[in-house]
C-alpha cells in the first residue's frame, strides 16, 4: 500500500462520493503481521481476572477509545475513485449458514456477535472499541479496527490486557471473557500505521466466567517469584519446633523469624539462642542497610505484592497520616498495573516465655473460572467478504460514546447503535489521516463505534452476514459540528490474506 499524502483539494465528499481510485497491491504472505497478547495461560487468566473483579469495576471504569481528536480529527473525506479489486471477490460464510426466510420486520435485530474489547493503552488508561466475533477454523476470532489493538500513540506496541466481551452491558458479561491470544494484522499497519490497512483480527482463549471466588495455591519463593498473575505473601505463625527446624537465616528471603514485640528484650545476633525479627522500613532505609547478621542489616529480599489500585490508593493514603507505620514503596506502571513492595531490616532479641514464631508463606491467586467455551460456539460469528462491489447497502454496529465535534453528547456507549445505508460507490481519503482507500457510508455515530463491523447481506431474521469493513474513521462533511459520515478500510485481497492467517490459528482454553 502506497503511504503518500494527498493534496489537498478534490472534491469534497457528498452524495455520490466522485473520483478515481487506486490499485491494492497483490495478495502475499509477507502482508501479514502476527504478534503476541497473552501468552500463557497463567496470564491470560490474571487478565481476565483484572477485568472481571469487584464485579466488573474495571470494564466500569473503562472509557472509548479517543484516538482521534473530536475538535481536529473529525475532518472532510475527499473522494479519490473506484475500487480496483486485486482478485476475484469472495465470501466466507458465517457460523450457522443463514436460511432464506419470507420474514419481514420493521425491527433491527442486533447480532448476538457484536461486544466491546477493553484494553489498556500505553498511557495506563482502561479504554474501549467495539468489534464483533467472525467466522474461523477454530471459532475463536474477532474483527476489529487495527488502532484499537495497537497503540498507534507507543509505536504500534499492541494493548495491554486485551480482551474481548461479547454482548458487553455495564460491567456484565453474558456469554463470559475471552481474552486475547494473537492479533494479526496488514505489516503497513503494524509498522506504518497506514490506516488504510486500519483492521485487525484477534485470535481469542475460550472464554471464562470469573465468579469473583478465589483459590490459593502456597509455592516457594523462586515460583512466587516468577508468576505474573496474582499472588501474595504472609506470615503465619510456627511453633517453637519448627522455627528451631527453619532456617535462622536473615539473608535469606524464606527465613524463619519472630516479630518484633513478641519479647521485651532486643540483643544481637551474638547473645546466647538470640531469634531474628525483621522490622519495616522505607526503601531508602533498606537501600543503606548492610548485609550481614546484626541489627539494622537487610533482612532478606524486598517482597512486592500485586494489588488493585482502590488497595494502593488506600495505602497511599494511611501512608500519608503515619509514613514510619506504612513505609512500604507504592506503585502504579503506565499499564494500569499497581503493586506494594515492602523492605525489612532484622532486629535480634533474647529468647522468651512469651515469643512467638512466624515464617513467609508465598502463594499465587486462582480465581474461580469456568470455562466459557469457544467464542463462535457461544455467539456465532459472522461471515467474511472481500473485493465486493462498492455502493450497496450496509449494516454497522458499534457503541458510540464520544460527543460531536459541536461538544452535543448524543450517545453513552451503555447500549449498542446501528447505522443503514449504501456505501460509496467511489473511494475516499483524507490527507490529514494519511488515508487514501476507505469506503464511507452516512452514519452520525461517534467514537467508541470504532472497531464496529459493516456487515453485508445482513439477516435480520438470522442476525447474520458478512463482515465488509471496520469502522475506522468520524468526519463532519457539511461542517455543521456533527459527525454524519464514518469510513472503513477497503477489504481486499490483502485483507484476505491477512483474515485467512487468523481464521487458522489455534488459541486453546483456560480452565
Amino acid at each position: 500500500m502506497k503511504r503518500i499524502l494527498i493534496p489537498a483539494g478534490g472534491a469534497i465528499l457528498a452524495t455520490g462520493l466522485l473520483a478515481a481510485g487506486l490499485a491494492s497491491t497483490a495478495s502475499a504472505a509477507s502482508d501479514v503481521a502476527k504478534d503476541d497478547l497473552a501468552t500463557s495461560a497463567a496470564n491470560a487468566n490474571a487478565i481476565a481476572a483484572f477485568w472481571a473483579d469487584n464485579n466488573g469495576t474495571a470494564l466500569k471504569a473503562a472509557t472509548e477509545s479517543n484516538i482521534w481528536d473530536s475538535k481536529t480529527d473529525v475532518a472532510k473525506m475527499v473522494s479519490k475513485g473506484g475500487a480496483t479489486t486485486d482478485t476475484k471477490p469472495g465470501l466466507t460464510a458465517p457460523t450457522g449458514e443463514e436460511k432464506k426466510t419470507s420474514t419481514k420486520t420493521q425491527n433491527v435485530n442486533m447480532p448476538k456477535t457484536i461486544g466491546k474489547v477493553f484494553f489498556v493503552n500505553g498511557k495506563g488508561e482502561k479504554k474501549w472499541c467495539s468489534a464483533t466475533s467472525i467466522q474461523s477454523q477454530y471459532r475463536n476470532l474477532v474483527a476489529t479496527a487495527g488502532h484499537c489493538v495497537y497503540d498507534t500513540g507507543a509505536n504500534a506496541d499492541t494493548m495491554d490486557k486485551w480482551v474481548f466481551v461479547p454482548g458487553y452491558y455495564q460491567g456484565k458479561s453474558p456469554w463470559g471473557i475471552y481474552v486475547g491470544k494473537q492479533a494479526f494484522t496488514h505489516y503497513d499497519f503494524d509498522v506504518y500505521e497506514d490506516y488504510d490497512r486500519d483492521y485487525a483480527f484477534v485470535t481469542v482463549y475460550n472464554g471464562v466466567k470469573v465468579d469473583g471466588s478465589e483459590s490459593s495455591k502456597n509455592v516457594s519463593k523462586a515460583e512466587w517469584d516468577k508468576y505474573t498473575g496474582l499472588k501474595d505473601a504472609k506470615d503465619v505463625e510456627i511453633s517453637r519446633e519448627e522455627f528451631r527446624a527453619g532456617k535462622l537465616d536473615p539473608t535469606s528471603s524464606e527465613s524463619f523469624f519472630r516479630k518484633p514485640g513478641s519479647a521485651p528484650e532486643a540483643t544481637g545476633p551474638d547473645y546466647p539462642g538470640a531469634e531474628v525479627g525483621k522490622v519495616e522500613v522505607s526503601e531508602t532505609k533498606y537501600k543503606a542497610a548492610p548485609l550481614g547478621k546484626r541489627n539494622g542489616a537487610k533482612f532478606g529480599e524486598p517482597v512486592t505484592e500485586n494489588v488493585t489500585a482502590s488497595e494502593a490508593a488506600a495505602y497511599k493514603a494511611l501512608q500519608e497520616k503515619d509514613a514510619e507505620k506504612y513505609p512500604a514503596l507504592v506503585k502504579t506502571d503506565p499499564r494500569g498495573n499497581s503493586t506494594i513492595t515492602h523492605f525489612f531490616t532484622q532486629q535480634w532479641y533474647k529468647p522468651g516465655t512469651d515469643t512467638k514464631y512466624y515464617k513467609t508463606v508465598f502463594y499465587v491467586i486462582d480465581h474461580k473460572s469456568l470455562d466459557a467455551g469457544r467464542l463462535g460456539d457461544a455467539v456465532g460469528g459472522q461471515g467474511f467478504a472481500y473485493n465486493q462491489p462498492t455502493g450497496k447497502a450496509t449494516r454497522v454496529f458499534g457503541y458510540p460514546a464520544s460527543a460531536h465535534p459541536d461538544g452535543n453528547k448524543a450517545y453513552t456507549g451503555v447500549t449498542p447503535k446501528w447505522c443503514y445505508g449504501t456505501t460509496s460507490k467511489k473511494l475516499v481519503g483524507s490527507a490529514a489521516k494519511k488515508i487514501e482507500e476507505h469506503l464511507a457510508l452516512k452514519c452520525a455515530m461517534t467514537e467508541g463505534a470504532d472497531g464496529g463491523p459493516w456487515l453485508y447481506k445482513y439477516s435480520n431474521a438470522k442476525r447474520l452476514g458478512y463482515v465488509n469493513g471496520v469502522t475506522s474513521t468520524f468526519n463532519d462533511q457539511d461542517s455543521n459540528g456533527r459527525v454524519d459520515y464514518i469510513s472503513s478500510p477497503y477489504f481486499d485481497g490483502e485483507t484476505n490474506t491477512v483474515y485467512k492467517a487468523a481464521a487458522a490459528a489455534w488459541s486453546g482454553k483456560l480452565v
